[in-house]
């Protein structure tokens, strides 16, 4: 099998070893044993992760100031060469976990209320926070096809990513005007774009660099239903010969999946991917929410 190197551009340092992480958050990347390079599988654990070392994240930190309190914060690695402000979070982990925050207004009233989301690594340990900034006239007018622009932050409240998506056609037997997120990197740098791929019957998405070059695919499935199981869209090559991460929609439990929005996601990706693809790559997350997974229930 051919090696993910020859794909996209990696870096060569690898930290020793990984650890399984417990079964109940999300599933394994599959059975390519190859295509994460130096990564080790680990057969016969059908739900196990693939988790950075506890030596590699660190310790957790103290609540910062202004923050909710109770979760730890991810202790800031030293930044890669070339790194965007604040992007050296995403440096050292292959897992990002998304939790959609539960409005009561949407619950008691119907009303479509801006999102927000907690990113946490594999350990549990705050990462960022993103906010949606649109207003309540597009929210409930335009509903999961609206346009918007989701501010993500860190641990000081610093913007460091900023996902712009426009206003598109939704209307799948149309193949031009398809979905798209910008990512930036920091806010009005673009490092990526995530646009729908029109395809009859499977969801198809292609992750492109900055200089709107091709770099990855996103495949899903041909029916997008999340009713009592995830759902998994796989990253791979541009020839889809090889996987190389995934994107996966939790199901959160009967009542929140019944009577809210909020929903729960995983990424996985390779640890020494360029940290400016793992930010496209929580656009692409997004942007699946969004179409998929935020129609009013």
């Amino acid at each position: 099998m051919r090696s993910w190197n020859s794909v996209f551009c990696l870096n060569s340092s690898r930290p020793p070893g990984h650890i399984v992480y417990p079964k109940h958050q999300a599933g394994h990347i599959g059975k390519q044993a190859g295509h994460l390079g130096s990564q080790a599988f680990f057969p016969g654990r059908q739900h196990g992760y693939l988790v950075p070392p506890a030596g590699v994240a660190g310790i957790p930190v103290q609540n910062q100031p202004g923050r909710p309190a109770g979760v730890p914060w991810m202790p800031a690695p030293p930044p890669p060469l070339n790194c965007p402000p604040g992007l050296e979070y995403l440096s050292q982990i292959d897992m990002i976990l998304i939790h959609q925050q539960i409005e009561l207004l949407e619950v008691l009233f119907s009303f479509e209320s801006s999102n927000v989301y907690e990113i946490k690594n594999s350990f549990g340990q705050r990462i960022y926070f993103a906010a949606e900034d649109t207003n309540f006239c597009i929210r409930n007018c335009c509903g999961w096809s609206r346009p918007f622009t989701l501010r993500i932050t860190d641990n000081v409240g610093r913007e460091v990513i900023t996902l712009e998506r426009p206003l598109r056609c939704n209307c799948c037997c149309c193949p031009c005007c398809l979905q798209e997120i910008e990512i930036q990197a920091p806010p009005g740098i673009p490092v990526g774009y995530v646009t729908q791929t029109w395809h009859p019957c499977l969801t198809k998405f292609t992750i492109q660099n900055q200089k709107r070059e091709d770099v990855l695919k996103i495949s899903g499935p041909c029916i997008v239903c999340s009713c009592f199981a995830g759902v998994d869209f796989e990253i791979t090559s541009l020839d889809e010969q090889i996987v190389v991460g995934r994107i996966s929609k939790h199901w959160s439990g009967f009542l929140r999946e019944a009577f809210t929005d909020a929903d729960n996601f995983g990424i996985q990706f390779p640890r020494d991917l360029d940290v400016k693809m793992k930010a496209v790559m929580i656009g692409a997350c997004f942007l699946i929410d969004y179409m998929f997974f935020e129609r009013t229930r």
